[in-house]
């Protein structure tokens, strides 16, 4: 614990340059599919301390001046932040906000005068004013102070080397705003504009937020101000240093012209050329899809840092690499994640489903990207590798369980693609346009309750169990769809489903079902309520091939499609099969059929595993099927009175 303070003289600094080793490069260069969707997760594997009552709880900030003073060579920062607010609540005795305890805290000025603070080894920075403030008082503070920032979360402040070059970055997701300026830490209060001026020397170009206002010379330094006005959450705030290449490329949209402002590291601005200009037609799809880029009237940029993903801090990403799912995922959180952002890390997905759905709307929309299938197939499997997990955030100190790559990305996009099924397309994407331009959650945040809610109203329908399953719930479905054919193109489809977890005993979906024949093609959608479901339904003749889901619309594995021939369903309504699930021997009652009765097994893929015959004249036989994998089986079972389907689950 730090101690107590009484400064009467502020003290304006520079930095001392020290020596200090480089940190290593290791991070570099890891693109391609994978993006930052996966390399977040990997990265580190700590648990962080989130604040369980949040500072700054009786103030709402109104703007932030920071001034910084950074060498790169330098792991670093000397900083001047007058933070406005307006107070909350009545008396307002002590304003409290988050910082490092890494951090020395030089001095603090209300009305241009030292006060006393107090800090403490749980982050917090604790202001004594000399008088109550009342209720709605709009008043500020500056702070003073210098360090060497701590690198928890994802390396909040850090200093890496490039081509010889040193380079500092911060990313301050989830937590880590703290350890390099003092904030209201929080997912409910955005600052309402800021302005950044970073001194830096000369040779360096220093990148953030918003537009670049004015560069100049100070000395042997130079000063860097950048202006933003939109709101924007803590943890989006940053900037970067180091001897950057400039150019840009423009997206022309509806409504203005916006310019995409590239700051990368020389080596690699060949590279950088030939990949950025992919930032238009996304831009240019999403604001079709969507509404127009939210910041179009200042600038969308990437500044290139050292790591292998991407960070997309508002209207200036920071990449690690210029491929498309990277640039197209981080542009889609200035929508998604930066206007309207998570109110709370339990609904990450709100942030990185949005992102890693959007990315692959790219590919169905954009014929030069021709991946559209490949990238759900992906998706799907990647969910599957695992039967359970929540896509609703259970523990938010754990960075992986945050970013955790299968749940909070690819589960959390594929939600939203089966909401685009379930709603139907133009109700989805009207539901997501209002969402976006919902008074109270535009450049705010938003809960999950919030995007049900809006798509609860442009699609009529009640979405609450769709959520109870999806996303509160763990798992995914597996669906035996078994088509009975009765002859002259009556046909009975029985739909079962087992489900991998058992939070979720069954997941209610509509289920489309594509039939062939020798002259027609269509898809029949099912409105499947319970397992065992059975439908009556009448094709041109009957069909040569089933396929379930043909398009993708649902997260499901081992689907099992299969066609029966004639059967007499009414003479072999006494035939039982028991237990059901079962996990060694089955029993089988043959009813009025005592002879020449067949049975034959097919497992997930449609494929016969066992087949029993001679049964002689025996009513009830028992099959040992110890030797099985668990999972979902289809008995086919054969007699002179025609053909029998029964369905079991070996447990």
């Amino acid at each position: 614990m730090r101690k107590l303070f009484v400064l009467f003289v502020v003290i304006f600094f520079s930095i001392n340059i020290i020596a200090q080793e480089d940190l290593s490069s290791q991070l570099k260069n890891n693109e391609g599919a994978e993006s930052c969707a996966f390399f977040k997760q990997k990265i580190l594997g700590k648990k962080m301390a989130a604040t369980s009552s949040y500072a700054g709880n009786n103030i709402d900030i109104t703007y932030n001046r920071f001034q910084w003073y950074i060498n790169p060579s330098v792991l670093y920062i000397k900083g001047e932040i007058a933070t406005y607010f307006k107070t909350i609540v009545p008396n307002v005795h002590n304003i409290t906000l988050e910082l490092d305890t890494a951090m020395q805290v030089d001095s603090v000025l209300y009305h241009g005068l030292p006060v006393f603070f107090s800090d403490s080894d749980s982050y917090l920075l604790t202001i004594h004013l000399p008088s109550a403030l009342a209720y709605g008082t709009n008043d500020s503070i500056t702070i003073f102070y210098q360090g060497s920032p701590g690198s928890s979360g994802f390396g909040s402040f850090m200093q890496d080397v490039h081509a010889g070059v040193p380079v500092i970055w911060t990313l301050s997701e989830p937590y880590g705003a703290r350890e390099w300026w003092p904030n209201k830490n929080d997912l409910s209060d955005k600052i309402d504009s800021i302005d950044v001026f970073v001194t830096c020397p000369s040779q360096y170009r220093a990148g953030s937020n918003g537009i670049l206002v004015q560069e100049y010379a100070q000395g042997i330094n130079k000063v860097y101000h950048w202006k933003h006005r939109h709101p924007i959450a803590t943890y989006l705030v940053a900037i970067a240093v180091t001897n950057y290449a400039v150019y840009s490329n423009w997206a022309q949209l509806q409504n203005s012209m916006v310019e995409v402002l590239n700051y990368v590291y020389p080596e690699d601005s060949v590279y950088a050329t030939q990949q950025t200009f992919k930032t238009i037609s996304s831009m240019q799809l999403y604001s079709n899809l969507f509404i127009e880029y939210p910041f179009s009237d200042e600038k969308y940029g990437h500044a290139e840092f050292g790591w292998g993903g991407g960070m997309e801090h508002q209207t200036m990403t920071f990449m690690g690499g210029f491929s498309h799912e990277l640039i197209a995922h981080e542009l889609a959180h200035q929508w998604f994640g930066d206007m309207v952002t998570c109110g709370s890390w339990k609904d990450i997905w709100l942030n990185e489903g949005f992102a890693t759905y959007l990315t692959g709307l790219t590919y169905e929309n954009m014929p030069t990207f021709p991946y559209w299938e490949n990238w759900k197939s992906g998706k799907i499997n990647h969910i599957i590798s695992s039967p359970g997990g929540s896509v609703f955030c259970d523990d938010t100190t754990n960075v992986n369980r945050i970013f955790d790559s299968r749940l909070s990305y690819s589960k959390g996009a594929y939600i939203l693609h089966s909401l685009r099924w379930v709603c139907g397309d133009s109700a989805f994407f009207v539901g997501l346009k209002n969402y976006l331009l919902d008074a109270n959650l535009t450049y705010g945040y938003a809960k999950t309750s919030d995007l049900k809610s809006h798509l609860e109203a442009s699609s009529g329908k009640n979405l609450t169990e769709f959520f109870n399953d999806w996303f509160y719930g763990q798992g995914y479905p597996q669906y035996t769809s078994t088509v009975v054919d009765n002859g002259g193109g009556n046909a009975t489809v029985i739909i079962d489903q087992l489900s991998s977890h058992p939070s979720v005993s069954f997941f209610e979906m509509p289920v489309p079902i594509q039939f062939k024949g020798s002259n027609y093609d269509t898809t029949i959608v099912f409105n499947n309520t319970h397992t065992g479901q059975s439908f009556n339904i009448q094709l041109p003749s009957s069909p040569d091939t089933v396929n379930f889901d043909p398009k993708k619309w649902i997260c499901s594995t081992n689907n099992i499609s299969i066609i029966i021939g004639l059967r007499n369903s009414e003479r072999n309504q006494n035939i039982t099969v028991w237990p059901n699930p079962t996990h060694d021997i089955l029993n089988i009652d043959f009813g009025d059929s005592k002879i020449n009765n067949e049975v034959t097994i097919y497992n997930s893929e449609s494929k016969v595993v066992k087949k029993f015959t001679s049964f002689g004249s025996k009513s009830n036989k028992k099959l040992n099927i110890s030797d099985l994998n668990s999972g979902f089986y289809l008995l086919e079972i054969k007699s002179e009175m025609g053909i029998s389907i029964q369905k079991f689950i070996k447990d």
